[in-house]
């Protein structure tokens, strides 16, 4: 069988995609189980600085780096060409793979995560007001 693969954003232009690489096992909780497709786990940052990254899940950060990768690899979308006499899928159906991005790069993060640390109930401060009285924050 043959597959054709078609770019059609043309040479050199194609959109970047990188690979988040992480240690461990992320695991959903369980009232989310049957619905992980567009499920977001935390928040990628970029430091323009230094070019580190960090990733911030739930009570956690990690901090990792970009590297590139030794061989570039195509992000591909499957696309199924039925014949013009051919109502249902059969072996006789066509397939080409049409490039959607590029990864030449991947964001690792190999160090354990840090934990962060917040106050669930901040201390309520009273501020003075006229003489006498006290006001509290809002």
């Amino acid at each position: 069988m043959q597959i054709k693969v078609k770019c059609s954003c043309g040479e050199g232009n194609c959109p970047e995609w990188a690979i988040v690489e992480l240690q461990g096992v992320v695991e959903a909780q369980p009232a989310v189980q049957d619905r992980l497709q567009n499920l977001e786990i935390g928040v990628l940052c970029r430091s323009s600085s230094q070019g580190n990254y960090t990733f911030t899940v739930g009570y956690h950060e990690l901090t990792g780096s970009k590297v590139p990768l030794k061989k570039p690899m195509l992000v591909l979308k499957k696309i199924k060409l039925l014949g013009a006499n051919e109502k249902t899928e059969s072996e006789s159906s066509r397939v080409e793979l049409e490039v959607i991005g590029i990864i030449r790069h991947r964001i690792l993060f190999k160090a354990r995560p840090k934990a962060l640390i917040s106050s669930s109930h901040p201390n309520v401060k009273e501020r003075m007001g006229a003489p006498g009285f006290l006001v509290p924050n809002e």
